[in-house]
């Protein structure tokens, strides 16, 4: 039996062995073991927070992120693979940020992300390859909705005083986190090679995805315990 409270620990020290992996500190063996793992600690997280049908459909985005990030650990092969699995992630997310607000209700975060995203493909679009253009801009456009989906949440649910504020304001920094990493995995593969680029990206990467985890309530009791084998 895993303690609750120390699972955020978990995936942050084994984030940290992934990024020094990644980074030469360490064998980069270890990355292959420890990216997948920290993804699945998040998911242990999420596991028992929430009630349906939020909850199944943010388990459902965390474990097409865990197929995701196994395709990236080859970069070249797995790429577009790993590009349709975080896109199907973002689907679920999307519908899971639809549950307390019709999609596009808020649009003033449509709008935002919208710019921010033409931007940003503007720029890369002439370095992405033909064969790839039509899948990236798919997966920006979910990746923009998506972010503005949690933030359209958290400004509604701010403005009306509800209960459930807390839990979209993380929905909504989890969202501008990850768009924050696809940017930068975006310029660092296409553009420019970034300095520290594994660290950055990974580190907004798996911010992003325990915020979205912590936009579900927390499971009754305090001293929670999860089953290593199951996840329960």
């Amino acid at each position: 039996m895993i303690p609750y409270r120390t699972l955020p620990w978990l995936a942050a020290s084994s984030g940290a062995l992934t990024i020094l992996a990644f980074s030469g500190v360490l064998p980069e063996w270890l990355g292959f073991v420890f990216k997948p793992l920290t993804t699945l600690l998040v998911i242990v997280y999420a596991w028992p927070r929430g009630t349906n049908p939020q909850r199944n459909l943010i388990r459902a985005g965390l474990v097409l992120s865990l197929a995701g990030d196994v395709f990236l650990l080859w970069p070249k092969e797995g790429f577009l693979p790993g590009l349709v699995a975080f896109l199907l992630a973002h689907l679920a997310y999307i519908a899971a940020f639809c549950v307390p607000l019709r999609l596009a209700a808020r649009p003033l975060g449509f709008v935002v992300y919208a710019v921010v995203a033409a931007v940003v493909m503007s720029w890369l679009w002439p370095a992405i390859p033909g064969a790839l253009r039509g899948p990236v801009v798919a997966y920006v456009v979910c990746l923009a909705t998506m972010a503005a989906q949690a933030f359209g949440w958290w400004r509604s649910s701010v403005a009306s005083n509800a209960a459930d504020a807390r839990l979209a304001r993380w929905a909504a920094l989890g969202g501008l986190l990850f768009m924050g990493s696809d940017s930068l995995l975006a310029i660092n593969k296409f553009a420019v090679a970034l300095p520290a680029s594994s660290l950055w990206i990974l580190l907004t990467y798996w911010v992003a995805q325990g915020c979205i985890a912590s936009a579900l309530r927390h499971p009754r009791g305090a001293s929670a315990t999860v089953n290593s084998r199951n996840g329960h």
